[in-house]
């Protein structure tokens, strides 16, 4: 689960170094790593990781005719990665002329995230997008009464939840294994992943004859910055009515509604 980012200093673009080594694989092949890493926040935009060229495996690159034209960046050129058995068409992009309201992005490029195999953060892979430095993710241990149903079925009941609060998103309340009513719900296949949280599986509700796809998650081997949730099972707010110490919850309106 993502939200997109916000820059810190209210500018509509803005970037700032980070100190942290990021590299990029391909076809077995590092593409790019550096640590002069650049995080570009653009308002309304995830952030995303701006390259010096002379840390990109530049015989790996090959221009092609694709351009773009941004209202706050400028005209982008783009250029497709070819590392092992591996083609990843037009995924970098540079700003060799950045307007002038732009902060000076000229010697840099991206990569679109999800055409690299994989993208580390010194010795950690990192999934989805990158680190949002001004994200953050709080878990509290709550004795809260916390309840939750669906169709007047309850799945379930606790006083030991964990109360996870994540910049942009709804609170998320997680129940131990303990207080969940399994015989309600199945495993499925979805899995997704967030970066500041680690790989999620996920579980459909069966009330009746009727079926909840997908209606909650957990963690089972969460990143070692979040071990509370470890096992947790976190149901959708969005849809199901989640009761704390007697008062029902308003299902808040998100992508996950």
């Amino acid at each position: 689960m993502t939200v997109v980012a916000r820059p810190p200093s209210g500018a509509v673009v803005r970037v700032e170094p980070t100190i942290k080594r990021v590299r990029a694989m391909l076809g077995g092949e590092t593409v790019v790593d550096s640590r002069r890493t650049l995080i570009l926040f653009e308002e309304g935009h995830l952030p995303v990781y701006y390259f010096p060229r002379e840390d990109v495996r530049e015989d790996l690159l090959e221009p092609t005719d694709r351009h773009t034209t941004c209202p706050r960046k400028g005209v982008a050129g783009y250029w497709t990665v070819r590392a092992g058995e591996r083609v990843a068409e037009n995924a970098v992009w540079g700003y060799p002329e950045p307007i002038d309201s732009c902060p000076d992005i000229s010697g840099y490029v991206a990569f679109y995230w999800n055409k690299m195999d994989s993208w580390w953060e010194e010795d950690d892979e990192v999934f989805v997008h990158a680190r949002d430095p001004y994200h953050r993710v709080d878990v509290l241990r709550s004795s809260r009464h916390v309840r939750v149903e669906l169709d007047g079925e309850v799945l379930a009941e606790t006083r030991r939840s964990l109360l996870l609060l994540e910049t942009g998103l709804p609170p998320r309340w997680y129940v131990p294994r303990a207080d969940v009513r399994w015989e309600l719900l199945q495993p499925t296949a979805t899995q997704t992943r967030c970066p500041y949280k680690g790989r999620a599986s996920y579980f459909t509700a069966r009330v009746g004859d009727a079926r909840f796809a997908d209606v909650a998650w957990t963690y089972e081997t969460p990143i070692p910055e979040c071990p509370k949730i470890e096992q947790a099972i976190c149901f959708f707010n969005e849809r199901v009515d989640l009761i704390v110490d007697g008062e029902r919850q308003a299902r808040p309106r998100t992508p996950w509604s």
